[in-house]
């Protein structure tokens, strides 16, 4: 049996990933309808992704992770942003991502992991938030696995297919 080595490097985006970003976005929004998105993606200009991205490199309660598979393929994306308000930049809302052909092999661990370390080494965020698709079992046992514990239902928090589907509020707080 033969295997196939692959590499995974987790780092932080860059103005020049927004191409690929945009167009991670449309391929995992067709994927699946665990995301707020569908197969139009983000959305986004990608003259505006680039500005964003530049934003973040500024901002110290804010990221945006990218996977990349043999150093050429955006294969997952983990964010945290938060408000710059004082009363509230402590406050990082979490989103993540990870392409459907890589689903079960560690990498939203991995994220997830990295989210944490960041989040505790940028001496601002002490909250990590996120709401997630009441259906999207894997991801709520990845989530609770890191530590997130459930704070509340969120009632028809999107509407798939004229279905209305819940969303279940979890937090990690940070020390």
């Amino acid at each position: 049996m033969k295997t196939e080595k692959i590499e995974i490097m987790i780092r932080e985006a860059i103005p020049s990933d927004a191409k690929e970003i945009l167009a991670f976005s449309r391929q995992t929004g067709a994927e699946t309808d665990f995301l707020t998105y569908g197969e139009e993606g983000l959305e986004l200009s990608e003259a505006f992704e680039e500005m964003y991205l530049e934003g973040l490199m500024d901002k110290q309660n804010a990221i945006l992770l990218v996977a990349i598979i043999n150093n050429e393929e955006i294969i997952g994306m983990a964010s945290v942003g938060a408000d710059d308000k004082p009363k509230t930049q402590h406050v990082g809302e979490v989103g993540i991502t990870v392409s459907k052909e890589f689903w079960g092999f560690g990498l939203g661990t991995a994220l997830m992991e990295e989210i944490e370390i960041w989040a505790k080494e940028s001496g601002v965020i002490r909250r990590l938030e996120l709401t997630v698709h009441s259906e999207n079992e894997r991801a709520i046992v990845l989530y609770e696995k890191m530590g997130y514990h459930r704070e509340g239902l969120l009632s028809r928090i999107m509407c798939i297919n004229g279905t209305f589907v819940d969303g279940v509020m979890m937090s990690l707080l940070i020390d």
